[in-house]
């Protein structure tokens, strides 16, 4: 296929896929089922008509507004479309049609529909990370092989970068949750009201950290599986950046850092900039 058709067809993918992942982002923290029932307006619960679910020309066409109820529908949905069209033609751009292509745009949705639910929720389901970290310590390697790779270092790649990625973290959010327990310092969300802190024969005392939830652990080994050690260490090097100017213009709008922010957004971020523009 022509590089610039592959390009535009990964465009109107993306904006297809980016349709399904608000569906994700909304409902997979409520425990909801993705597939059924079909989109429906948020505030009456209207079914969306299918002429009225085309990726951001629905949303135009309706004038952000529900048919049924004329309530508004947040712009964050066409956001989430175009957004999600334009990274599948960036990395259609970069890969160029190939297998290898369609599956880093795979890897691509996980992350943001993981940035976005974090971003709302302050977590990141399971479904996405561990099953991230799945595909990649099975299927990235054998479509790199699949791709001419040898195998062995195709393996190695995914299982070392999918190690050090949770490995990490694990140890930074043990260390600091040891750290604070040995300290008294109490949070939120950790140990909790009149809880002890956890102990050695607690899972909560290996998985359990302040200001750190082990979703951002487990998200990270998804990315060292597709993008091994040396894009796990860009990674980290991208997000640190992306969260500190975040973080800073976070503390100038809230007049304060007392409202904490999730670190798995910058992850995503990070990792898609490894993606595109990878250092080593």
């Amino acid at each position: 296929m022509e590089p610039r058709v592959f390009t535009a067809l990964a465009f109107v993918i993306g904006s297809l896929v980016g349709s399904f992942l608000n569906v994700v982002i909304h409902r997979l923290p409520r425990g909801e089922s993705v597939v059924s029932p079909g989109s429906r307006c948020p505030a009456c619960g209207k079914a969306i008509r299918p002429w009225h679910n085309v990726p951001v020309l629905g949303w135009l066409w309706l004038r952000g507004r529900c048919r049924d109820c004329g309530l508004p529908i947040s712009a964050r949905y066409p956001l989430v479309e175009v957004a999600t069209a334009v990274l599948f033609a960036l990395i259609a751009q970069r890969f160029g049609p190939s297998p290898l292509a369609w599956m880093w745009m795979g890897f691509a949705a996980a992350l943001f529909a993981a940035a976005a639910i974090d971003a709302d929720h302050r977590i990141i389901p399971d479904e996405i990370s561990l099953g991230g970290l799945a595909l990649g310590l099975t299927l990235a390697p054998a479509l790199q092989v699949w791709s001419g790779a040898d195998a062995r270092a195709a393996w190695l790649h995914a299982g070392s970068g999918g190690l050090l990625g949770g490995g990490l973290l694990w140890i930074v959010g043990f260390a600091h949750a040891r750290l604070c327990a040995v300290m008294g310092r109490r949070f939120e969300h950790w140990p909790g009201d009149d809880d002890a802190f956890p102990r050695p024969g607690s899972l909560d005392y290996w998985t359990w950290f302040p200001g750190m939830g082990f979703g951002d652990v487990k998200l990270l080994a998804m990315i060292g599986a597709f993008l091994g050690p040396l894009g796990v260490v860009q990674t980290i090097v991208a997000a640190s950046a992306i969260g500190l100017v975040f973080g800073i213009a976070w503390i100038v709008a809230r007049r304060g850092a007392a409202t904490p922010f999730g670190f798995g957004p910058m992850l995503a971020m990070g990792a898609v900039v490894t993606l595109l523009y990878p250092m080593f």
